[in-house]
């Protein structure tokens, strides 16, 4: 149980990837605060994460794209009343629609894929960047795509916001390197059988792709203490080995 007592907080705990990172850290002890818009996939894994015998997690129901400053605020007050400190904070939700030519790209499609993949980071770390500060140590993973880091056409939106999110853990991981308290890193899945990767590629065969569960090794080195220490990373889980 080498994430015993820790509480890490994951965004889109309710998609696959959130739901395998969720489900990976409680067997290893992590007090969760699972976060997504969507109640039913929330409780789905909510259930699977007490059925496996780890801690029971809590459920936080949350707009990602619309809620305002002052909720993502209320957020964290609640989080600092219940918890007093953050130990861990996984950046896992997504918006992607389709792939589509900039010529054509709707400007509704472009704000709202924003809003939820770069700018609810953006004021999600802020606002609880004084609670991670209080733990002795605190992980913060940002999850990118190595298809869209490499600029490929038609990625659009989506493409462009896992690009901005590199830079700003980045430039994240920077600011805080001198504290050495908050590493902060990157984390790309790879291809892997996720509900996004069917969306994006409904015609592959999915039997060919890793299982979720491959990535488990990955979501519990980097939350735990084997990973203090590191930071400014970019961990490709495809290449990844303990």
């Amino acid at each position: 149980m080498s994430l015993n007592k820790q509480v890490i907080l994951i965004t889109g705990a309710g998609g696959g990837l959130g739901g395998a990172a969720a489900l990976a850290l409680a067997k290893q002890g992590a007090e969760l605060i699972l976060l997504d818009k969507s109640i039913p996939k929330l409780e789905k894994v909510y259930d699977a994460i007490v059925e496996s015998g780890g801690q029971e997690p809590v459920m936080y129901p949350f707009d990602l794209a619309g809620a305002s400053e002052a909720q993502y605020q209320e957020m964290a007050d609640v989080i600092e009343q219940r918890y007093g400190a953050l130990q861990g904070l996984l950046h896992s939700a997504a918006e992607f629609s389709a792939f589509t030519p900039i010529a054509i790209h709707k400007t509704q499609d472009w704000g709202h894929t924003l809003n939820v993949n770069l700018n609810a980071a953006f004021l999600l770390t802020r606002v609880l960047l004084p609670l991670l500060q209080k733990s002795q140590h605190a992980s913060i993973v940002f999850t990118s795509d190595s298809g869209a880091r490499q600029a490929r056409a038609y990625s659009g939106a989506y493409g462009v916001s896992k690009i901005a999110l590199e830079g700003f853990a980045k430039i994240l991981a920077e600011e805080l390197e001198g504290g050495e308290k908050i590493r902060v890193n990157t984390l790309v899945p790879g291809p892997v059988d996720s509900p996004l990767r069917k969306k994006a590629y409904p015609a592959e065969d999915k039997a060919k792709l890793p299982g979720l569960q491959s990535l488990a090794s990955i979501y519990c080195y980097l939350f735990d203490s084997a990973s203090i220490g590191i930071t400014g990373q970019v961990f490709d889980a495809q290449t990844f080995k303990i």
